[in-house]
C-alpha cells in the first residue's frame, strides 16, 4: 500500500510540475533481516513459514537499503506502514487472488 502510496505521490508530482525525468526510490529507508520478515509473515498470517539457517548465496548483497531522501524531499512522500503491515497486506491480496493476475489484466488498463 505504502508503494502504490508512493506512486500516485510521483504521478501527482509529474502531472502537475510538466514534463520531467523524476528517479525516486521508494521505500522504509530501514532494511530487515530474512528472520524478521519471516517472524513478521508469521505473525500476521497465522502460518508457520518452514526455513532453514544457512549462508548468503554468493552474490547476494549482505544490505540492501533505499535512500528515501528525494522521495521526501521532491515528492513529500514517505512510508507509513509498518513490516507487519505489509505482510498482512500482502498476505490478504494473496488469498483473495490465489492465481494471482488474470492473464487479460493488461486489458483493463
Amino acid at each position: 500500500m505504502d508503494l502504490a502510496d508512493g506512486h500516485v505521490a510521483a504521478l501527482d508530482k509529474l502531472l502537475n510540475n510538466g514534463c520531467q525525468c523524476l528517479r525516486v526510490n521508494l521505500g522504509t529507508g530501514r532494511g530487515h533481516s530474512v528472520l524478521e520478515v519471516i517472524q513478521a509473515f508469521n505473525a500476521t498470517s497465522g502460518i508457520a513459514v518452514p526455513w532453514v539457517k544457512a549462508e548468503r548465496r554468493p552474490g547476494d548483497a549482505a544490505v540492501s537499503v533505499a535512500d528515501i531522501s528525494v522521495a521526501k524531499q521532491v515528492l513529500g512522500w514517505s512510508a507509513s506502514r509498518s513490516l507487519e503491515d505489509m505482510c498482512r497486506d500482502s498476505w490478504a491480496w494473496l488469498c483473495a487472488n490465489p492465481a494471482g493476475y488474470p492473464d487479460n489484466a493488461s486489458d483493463a488498463l
